[in-house]
């Protein structure tokens, strides 16, 4: 599969940047999108990421033969290559040299099935097989099923964690858990269960100082209803989700302090900025919808912002009305591409500059585009960045078919 990016000089408007440019990277009647904000699908020269096909941006189907990981070639025109062929391919992450990838194959079912490890070359070649899991996970009677779409790599590149439904499908309220991969021993450990881990977002901490570098950073869903078969009926109640900071070793539990006041609930998104120890999450409030960054300090009880000792710094404070719901920010932490969402249904892509952890505020707030998706969760526009900031990623709907876009020559 080759393709060549589509310029569309029809997505600018009066108020976007001069010399900004914008390509549609896919065009097959298959809906494709990119990955997800938080996840590590690019190498780091920032000139190749993976996408899919068949998929929307919350996933895909285990089931679909049509899905595929694509990995695109910026420096190639965006030429598209084929990179995986198993059905029930999911959940990839690029290593740190750029150099492979690492994926899972789902063959799973409630209570048995498979679920296989493996790597690749970045180019798709020399298929591995590095771990297989066809029963229960060890030191457990919990078998994993219903994999999140989405697992995160240590910046060191030696371990890999995912999350995934461990029910046995006879009783409600069963556990989810997060399982960490140790690449170099093949082994797998649980490190964190229980029913309220049921879209925990595993992202693991950029940084390269061995105080942060194992850390990961989870979302926990008080209050969730799911049935037997690990489907959610209801995501979080009352006062919301909360988000922790655990060590790959289950150890060192700590909270952000985030939400749960009766008042500011956490959205469900969070990532760390760029390689810091700082984290963004975005939120809901009387009076609008923000987003606050902050650190992760010792656990005393789920109390969120009212957590002793909060570290945290409003960066929409200078936003007279924010509407903010997906971000992303680049490997250094200095930018932060962001969607709005503004009261005549559209969905703008913004950008902006950060100033110094726990103190600024956004900067240079900037209009990018109108993505002209529809608002709907398998069109959300997801914006993101390449790791060296300078190239922005959004899905859209504009088409009739959810596609994946690059805006090029970021202002700033």
């Amino acid at each position: 599969m080759a393709t060549t990016m589509i310029p569309r000089p029809d997505l600018l408007d009066a108020n976007s940047p001069a010399g900004l440019e914008v390509f549609q990277l896919t065009s097959e009647a298959l809906p494709s999108s990119h990955i997800y904000m938080e996840a590590q699908i690019f190498t780091p020269d920032s000139k190749r990421l993976l996408l899919h096909r068949s998929a929307t941006p919350h996933g895909s189907s285990k089931d679909d033969p049509e899905h595929r990981y694509l990995l695109c070639d910026l420096a190639d025109g965006g030429k598209l290559i084929p990179v995986t062929d198993e059905v029930g391919a999911t959940a990839p992450s690029v290593a740190p040299d750029g150099k492979s990838f690492y994926y899972f194959v789902n063959q799973t079912r409630i209570g048995g099935g498979r679920l296989t490890l493996k790597r690749r070359r970045i180019d798709g070649s020399a298929s591995e097989t590095l771990v297989v899991i066809d029963g229960p996970l060890p030191g457990t009677t919990f078998r994993p099923s219903c994999i999140y779409p989405l697992s995160t790599i240590s910046a060191d590149g030696r371990r890999l964690a995912v999350s995934a439904f461990l029910g046995d499908g006879a009783e409600t309220g069963a556990p989810f858990g997060l399982m960490v991969f140790d690449i170099p021993s093949a082994t797998v450990s649980l490190i964190l269960y229980g029913p309220s881990w049921c879209n925990m977002h595993p992202q693991y901490s950029r940084s390269s100082d061995p105080r942060h570098a194992r850390d990961i950073l989870v979302q926990e869903n008080h209050g969730n209803v799911s049935d037997a078969q690990g489907n959610i009926a209801k995501l979080v109640t009352g006062v919301g989700a909360d988000i922790h900071v655990v060590r790959d070793d289950g150890m060192s539990f700590r909270d952000m302090p985030w939400g749960r006041d009766g008042l500011e609930q956490c959205q469900g998104h969070q990532c760390w900025r760029g390689c810091s120890d700082w984290a963004i999450t975005s939120t809901g409030s009387p009076d609008g919808f923000r987003l606050i960054e902050g650190r992760a300090v010792a656990h005393v009880d789920h109390n969120g912002l009212k957590t002793p000792g909060a570290v945290r710094n409003d960066l929409s404070v200078r936003v007279p009305q924010p509407t903010f719901f997906h971000f992303a920010t680049d490997r250094d932490g200095q930018r932060l591409i962001t969607d709005s969402r503004l009261p005549d249904g559209r969905v703008p892509v913004l950008v902006a500059r950060l100033g110094e952890a726990g103190r600024d505020p956004l900067q240079d707030l900037t209009y990018l585009l109108d993505s002209r998706s529809k608002w709907l969760k398998d069109s959300h526009i997801h914006p993101f960045l390449s790791p060296d900031g300078r190239i922005g990623f959004f899905n859209s709907n504009e088409s009739g078919v959810l596609q994946a876009y690059m805006i090029r020559n970021l202002p700033g």
